[in-house]
C-alpha cells in the first residue's frame, strides 16, 4: 500500500519560539565512559517579556530530560522556568498515522483517466500491521490515494525538541545555555606501537574513537573526554527503532589536552570537531618515539598440582612474552586512558606485522605499562613432578604435604634468554630446598630468574612443603 501524507506543519505548532543549531555561540561536548554524555548548548535566543513558550530543538534524541538545565548567561534575575517536556516522538508517517487513531482524516484519490480529485472522510479504526479507514458506508484496508491530515499534534516533532516554558524579564535577544545528560556518546582510546628490531625501544602513537549514536550531530563542537569510572542512576530509557549505521572519519590534529577533574582526567580536543549523526571520528591523543623497552619470558604455573600427586604435568608448554614501558619522557608523562594497545613490527623485508594486543586499564603517568603479546615457540618446557610426600592429615583438610618438581627449559633462540619462572603456591609454604634462589613476590606467589644459554637448556628443581 503506497500512501502520500500532505500536512500543515507550521500552522500545527503556534505561539511558540523556535530555536535550531542555527542559533547556536557554542557547544561542548563532553564524553564520559559508561554511555554518558554531558551537552551544554549555548544560543541566542530572541525572547518576549513575561510568558514564553520556547521550542529548543536539535537535542540529543536520547537526552535524560530530568537532568536538562536551562541558564540565562547575561539576566539571571528576573529569569524563571516554569515547565519544560522532551518530544521525543519524530515526526514519520507511521507516527502521524498511530496519533490520528480513531480521529477523522480526508482522503484523495485520483481518477487514473481524467486526472480529477475526489475526497471523502474516514476514519482511522486501526494502524496495527497496515491501515484500516472506516468510510460513511464501508471500512477498507487499502486505500489507493493520499490521505490529508488537518495538523501535526502537539507533541509529534520533526525533530527531538525539549518544550520549555519561562519567564523572562525583557524582550529581545537573549543568551541562554541549555546543559542535560544524554546517552548514545562513547569514546574508546586506541594506541598503535612499532616496535623496533632489537626489540628495546617503540613509537606510540593514540587516538580517541568518538561514536555518536545520540540521534543529532554536533557541528563545531568543543569534544572533550572523562577517563574514569564515574558512579550514576541509570533510569529507564525509551528505545528507539532506527537501525544505526556507521561513517568513520580520522582527524589529523594535535594531540588532546589533559587536565584533572576531581578524581578523574579530563582531554580536551584542541579544535573544534564536527561529529555526524551515526558517526566514529578519531581525535590525535598523544604521540612519542624511542621509549625504552624491556622485554620478558614468563612461565606461569598452576596452584592445583601442589595438592596431589600429578608426576607428568607438561610436555612442550609454551612460554609467554610481554614488553614494558614506562609512562614517561617526551610525548608520555600523560595518563592514559584504557583501551587496546596493537604492536607491529617491521620484517626484514620493511613490511610492518601484527605482532600482538594487550587491553590496558587506565595508567597514571611514570607507572609501567605491561604488555602480554602472546606465546613464543622458540622456548618449550618440560614440568615433572619428582616427588609427593602426605606428612599429615587428610588431603586436601588440615594436611600438611611436600612435594618436588623439576622444570626444564629449552631456549632454541641465537641469545641466551631469562626466563621468569612463577608458581603460585597455596596455603602456608615453605622452600625447603631448590637450585636457583626464588624470589617471593607475595604470600602466595614464587618466582624464579632463570637464565637460559643460547641453543641450549637449564634445569631448575626445588622442594616445598605446603600446610593447608
Amino acid at each position: 500500500m503506497s500512501i502520500s501524507i500532505s500536512i500543515s506543519y507550521a500552522a500545527a505548532i503556534t505561539n511558540e519560539r523556535v530555536t535550531t543549531s542555527q542559533d547556536q555561540k557554542n557547544i561542548i561536548v563532553t564524553i564520559y565512559n559508561g554511555n554518558l554524555a554531558l551537552i551544554k548548548d549555548s544560543r541566542s535566543v530572541i525572547l518576549d517579556q513575561a510568558f514564553n513558550k520556547l521550542a529548543w530543538q536539535e537535542v540529543s534524541a536520547r537526552i535524560r530530560p530530568e537532568t536538562a538545565l536551562l541558564r540565562n548567561l547575561a539576566y539571571s534575575s528576573g529569569f524563571r522556568l516554569l515547565e519544560q517536556s522532551f518530544d521525543f516522538d519524530v515526526l514519520t508517517p507511521e507516527k502521524l498515522l498511530e496519533k490520528y487513531s480513531g480521529k477523522e482524516v480526508t482522503v484523495i484519490r485520483t481518477d487514473p483517466a481524467t486526472g480529477s480529485e475526489a475526497s471523502e472522510v474516514a476514519t482511522i479504526l486501526s494502524t496495527n500491521e497496515g491501515i484500516i479507514l472506516k468510510f460513511i458506508d464501508r471500512v477498507e484496508s487499502s486505500v489507493p490515494g493520499r490521505i490529508v491530515f488537518p495538523g501535526v499534534p502537539e507533541n509529534l516533532r520533526d525533530r527531538p525538541t525539549l518544550l520549555i516554558s519561562l519567564i523572562s524579564q525583557s524582550q529581545g535577544k537573549h543568551d541562554l545555555e541549555l546543559s542535560y545528560l544524554t546517552s548514545g556518546l562513547s569514546w574508546s582510546a586506541d594506541y598503535v606501537a612499532d616496535l623496533n628490531a632489537d626489540n628495546d625501544w617503540l613509537d606510540l602513537n593514540g587516538l580517541i574513537t568518538f561514536t555518536n549514536q545520540s540521534g543529532i550531530a554536533y557541528h563545531n563542537a568543543r569534544l572533550q573526554l572523562v577517563a574514569g569510572d564515574v558512579h550514576q542512576i541509570y533510569p529507564e530509557q525509551p528505545t528507539s527503532k532506527k537501525m544505526m549505521t556507521f561513517a568513520r572519519e580520522v582527524a589529523d590534529s594535535a594531540p588532546m589536552k589533559k587536565e584533572a577533574l576531581f578524581e578523574y582526567h579530563l582531554y580536551t580536543s584542541p579544535h573544534p570537531i564536527t561529529l555526524a549523526e551515526n558517526q566514529t571520528k578519531q581525535v590525535a591523543l598523544m604521540s612519542a618515539t624511542h621509549i625504552p623497552v624491556s622485554k620478558e619470558f614468563i612461565l606461569q604455573g598452576k596452584d592445583y598440582y601442589y595438592s596431589g600427586q600429578y608426576p607428568i604435568i607438561s610436555h612442550k608448554l609454551k612460554t609467554n612474552v610481554s614488553i614494558s614501558f614506562a609512562n614517561k619522557g617526551e610525548g608520555l608523562g600523560m595518563p592514559l586512558p584504557k583501551g587496546i594497545i596493537r604492536v607491529y613490527k617491521k620484517d626484514t623485508q620493511g613490511n610492518h606485522l601484527f605482532i600482538g594486543e594487550d587491553q590496558i586499564d587506565h595508567i597514571p603517568q611514570n607507572e609501567l605499562v605491561r604488555l602480554s603479546l602472546g606465546s613464543t615457540l622458540d622456548i618449550t618446557t618440560d614440568k615433572l613432578q619428582t616427588d609427593f610426600q602426605q606428612i599429615s592429615g587428610a588431603l586436601g583438610h588440615s594436611s600438611i604435604v611436600e612435594t618436588a618438581y623439576q622444570i626444564t627449559l629449552r631456549n632454541a633462540k641465537k641469545e641466551a634468554v631469562i626466563v621468569k619462572i612463577q608458581e603460585p603456591i597455596p596455603g602456608d609454604w615453605t622452600m625447603l630446598s631448590e637450585s636457583l634462589p626464588h624470589i617471593k613476590l607475595s604470600s602466595g606467589m614464587a618466582e624464579w630468574r632463570m637464565p637460559v644459554p643460547a641453543e641450549n637448556e637449564a634445569t631448575l628443581t626445588y622442594r616445598v612443603r605446603v600446610k593447608y
